[in-house]
């Protein structure tokens, strides 16, 4: 096995399993025109050569108090020792908010994971609109074509008013879950940092997310879950239900949610009924799925006033 985080540079480790990895040498992308940079979603192809796709901040924004990340991609053709940066896939249109009080971004694409959907068509991106009209921001989608993995620049669309016909440089978003209190507010209420996999005991996509809410400085409300049937249907998602709040997780900050499978062949992306639930880069928590009841309720809609 073999896994890649990031720390504002790639990191890689290896081992025969989830529980048994060592750090590896620390792979290095060039160009380094977009450090810092935090590989956030790989993808192994059957000839061998890893995919990437990174969250990168560019500094000195807002004299150097805020950033607005951008989304780009990356390939290894020597298993993940070496990555070629391939460019920006998805960035923001709108102009930077240096006025932004949630104490981190002035706006920009960040915070997402991707994932080849079941029909191997499209690689679905599922990222924080941090910035813009306030009826665009929050967690939004984009895709790409699976033919488009190697020349990916110019080829992510970003899901607007029911179509895909947006561009992912500057284009327009209708997020599958707004933010109901704007980013550039210091009371800002939003879900972010969607990761999904799909859950092969479920046959449905599993999407864990953060909610900041509602006070400066991004605090950590809670863990939430939702899932979908089909990425692409945005009414197939379920509301997100909590499942951990800031006190369950135990220490601070608690972002970063992410499922990863332990049976061999699983991943971040794919998990069967039982697998383990990451916070930030720890694992407290074994998480299980259950198949819903044929009667059972609909999701309970979080409340609308605080």
């Amino acid at each position: 096995m073999k896994v890649f985080t990031s720390t504002g540079f790639p990191v890689s480790m290896s081992g025969n399993s989830l529980f048994d990895l060592w750090m590896d040498e620390d792979p290095a992308v060039t160009p380094d025109s977009h450090y810092p940079l935090w590989i956030e979603a790989v993808w192994r192809d059957q000839d061998g050569r890893v995919y990437g796709w990174y969250h990168h901040e560019p500094p000195g924004l807002c004299g150097g108090k805020l950033s607005a990340p951008q989304i780009g991609a990356v390939v290894s053709s020597d298993g993940g020792r070496t990555f070629q940066d391939l460019g920006i896939v998805l960035a923001s249109g709108d102009p930077i908010n240096c006025s932004a009080r949630n104490g981190y971004f002035a706006g920009g694409h960040g915070d997402f994971s991707v994932i080849l959907d079941q029909e191997r068509r499209y690689f679905y991106f599922l990222f924080t609109n941090y910035g813009g009209p306030p009826e665009q921001q929050g967690v939004a989608l984009a895709r790409m074509e699976f033919e488009g993995r190697e020349r990916p620049l110019g080829r992510v669309t970003k899901f607007y008013q029911g179509s895909w016909n947006e561009p992912g440089i500057g284009g327009a978003m209708t997020p599958v879950l707004p933010a109901r209190t704007a980013w550039e507010r210091s009371d800002t209420d939003s879900f972010w940092g969607p990761a999904v996999h799909w859950n092969t005991y479920l046959r449905r996509y599993v999407v864990v997310l953060n909610r900041s809410c509602c006070s400066a400085n991004w605090p950590q409300e809670g863990i939430y879950i939702s899932f979908a049937t089909d990425l692409a249907d945005v009414s197939s998602w379920t509301a997100p239900a909590r499942i951990l709040n800031a006190r369950d997780i135990g220490f601070a900050p608690g972002y970063y949610p992410q499922v990863f499978g332990t049976r061999p062949g699983e991943t971040d992306s794919l998990a069967g009924q039982s697998a383990r639930l990451f916070v930030k880069g720890v694992s407290k928590w074994q998480i299980s799925f259950s198949l819903p009841e044929p009667d059972s309720p609909a999701p309970v809609e979080l409340p609308q006033d605080r």
